[in-house]
């Protein structure tokens, strides 16, 4: 008796020190829970192997080798029969939900200014924001930066990092938390903050993934009612008041073993660790993601895989998502898990791109064929290869109602020297410059040299004017005439055309009555898309109307 007793002591130990370490989700679905019994029932039924007067045929030496190997059973053969895209296939192919087809891409992606193009990525955050850290050696030797999460605070893009404990010791020497968090712009890299007080109140992260025993975030919501729950996915969030949160996505197994579905979302406060579930609908509104990216990726490429099932060997209708995926912002701060779609055996075509509700998972396939992210990288380095500049993955955005891939291009030391972008429809219409707003004047250029005029959307304010030319002068950039005019009654802008918008700039000069078309008229500087000297009335030669009048009579 004392022998089974102090038996079932250790057994209970060794079970709630592999819960406490590994921290097992015990519920149907999930490998931990059979994993916990076998660990649990094991010591048990190897004991009964051992000979005992008396015990050869007692209920525990026949109970003990039944749960044991129903366990492995369990493990081994249910996940198989119920997760296995054999019989599962239908199901994991509508795990995405329903793919609608959208029609302007416009008006799910609203024309954006060039003051809010994302130019700095999460390498280059990491580098500047360690450059703050730097700045104060008495916390760069306590802590690091945590992982840069792109979000959008008060209207404006940021990536915000915590700072963690960079290691045991320093957490056990600072146990009340880091103190902070780092905040780059993504769009000025020169806009970089150590946001330590909010409010008046010092920010402490007493809650993370690398603190440790009651500490660590993970055994912290563990802990406190969500044993049995999935949990993942931990991202650090600010509110619009600069209050920090850890994002943490609770989620559910569709398909017996696998098929993870995201079902809500938990606030952990960062300093005292409370914390507050959300459903899906009802998350505040700040908090941008809600579906990780990776369930996102896993669904689309299941939905895409088994278009006509398990045994499709020839591919055929057979789709995959593009190599990575990017947040990108719409209307009334939506943010969309963007990816494009390209069939099996592709390397640089589209068949489309998908956008995804980082939210409500809603999901819009645009079918528009163009070029993937890689190719569009390729095709912006090979504008300026003399200089071997790297391009940050490409973020899409519309601009005046064109899907375009928008990217920087990068040193050796990792610094920006350029911005490119890049037509997703026709990644040989490329735009490079030093700015943002000499990038977009290059790629209308670029658009209108190949007979693909920009085409704003809806949103995009139109001008025409028809005044007078009070100045006018030229410029050489990029290898790119522009000319700079101004114009009677419009003297508080600068419009700039070039050749490849007509071919009468070089012609005009001051006093000639000019036709003007141009947008973004709030801007200083705005960009011609239409322009004709009035002055001068070019008739079409005698040659000229004498081949169109031939064509004409081949044609009828």
């Amino acid at each position: 008796m004392k022998r089974n007793l102090i038996q079932s002591v250790g057994v209970l130990l060794i079970v709630c020190l592999f819960i406490y370490m590994f921290l097992p989700t015990l519920n149907y679905g999930f490998i931990g829970l059979p994993i916990v019994l076998i660990i649990g029932i094991g010591p048990f039924y190897l004991a009964s192997f051992v000979p005992v007067k008396g015990e050869r045929n007692s209920v525990k030496n026949r109970v003990f080798p039944a749960v044991f190997w129903g366990c492995f059973v369990y493990v081994l053969l249910v996940p198989f029969m119920t997760s296995s895209t054999l019989f599962k296939s239908l199901k994991y192919r509508d795990l995405i939900g329903e793919i609608t087809t959208g029609q302007d891409f416009s008006t799910q992606v609203s024309p954006i200014s060039t003051d809010e193009i994302r130019i700095v990525d999460r390498s280059i955050a990491y580098k500047v924001g360690d450059k703050v850290l730097g700045t104060q050696p008495s916390l760069g030797s306590q802590v690091e930066l945590g992982d840069f999460a792109i979000q959008k605070v008060n209207g404006k893009l940021y990536w915000v990092a915590p700072l963690l404990h960079s290691g045991f010791f320093k957490w056990i020497n600072n146990k009340s938390g880091t103190e902070g968090y780092v905040m780059v712009s993504a769009t000025n890299e020169r806009d970089v903050k150590l946001v330590q007080n909010v409010n008046g109140n010092p920010v402490k992260i007493k809650y993370q993934r690398n603190a440790y025993f009651s500490d660590n975030l993970s055994r912290h919501i563990y802990s406190h009612g969500y044993a049995t729950q999935g949990f993942t996915d931990f991202t650090f969030e600010i509110d619009d008041s600069g209050n920090p949160f850890w994002v943490v996505t609770l989620f559910e197994k569709r398909i017996g073993f696998s098929g993870e579905d995201a079902t809500g979302v938990l606030l952990v406060n960062v300093a005292t660790g409370e914390m507050e579930e959300y459903s899906i609908e009802d998350a505040p509104l700040w908090v941008d993601r809600i579906q990780p990216a990776s369930f996102i990726l896993d669904q689309l490429d299941d939905w895409g895989e088994y278009v006509h099932g398990v045994f499709n060997f020839s591919n055929q209708d057979k789709l995959t998502t593009t190599n990575g995926i990017s947040l990108v912002y719409g209307e009334n701060n939506n943010s969309f898990w963007y990816t494009g779609l390209t069939s099996v055996g592709s390397d640089e075509g589209t068949v489309g791109f998908i956008l995804v509700n980082t939210r409500t998972k809603e999901s819009i396939w645009y079918k528009q064929i163009g070029a993937t992210e890689s190719a569009a990288q390729y095709s912006a380095m090979g504008k300026v290869q003399e200089k071997r500049y790297s391009a940050t993955f490409p973020i899409t955005y519309n601009i005046n109602g064109v899907p375009t891939y928008v990217m920087s291009l990068k040193d050796q030391a990792g610094l920006i020297k350029m911005i490119a972008m890049v037509s997703v429809e026709d990644y040989t219409i490329v735009g490079v410059g030093n700015t943002l707003k000499e990038t977009l004047r290059s790629y209308k250029n670029a658009l209108n040299s190949t007979g693909a005029n920009v085409v704003p959307s809806s949103s995009v304010d139109i001008f025409t004017i028809d005044t007078e030319v009070l100045r006018i002068s030229s410029d050489i950039r990029n290898g790119n005439t522009f000319y700079y005019l101004i114009l009677k009654g419009y003297e508080n802008k600068i419009f700039i055309g070039s050749t490849l918008i007509s071919n009468e700039f070089p012609i005009s000069q001051s006093g000639d009555s000019v036709f003007v078309k141009y947008d973004e008229g709030n801007n200083e500087l705005v960009d011609i898309i239409e322009f004709s000297n009035k002055t001068f009335q070019f008739k079409e030669t005698v040659q000229g109307e004498r081949i169109e009048n031939t064509h004409s009579e081949a044609v009828n």
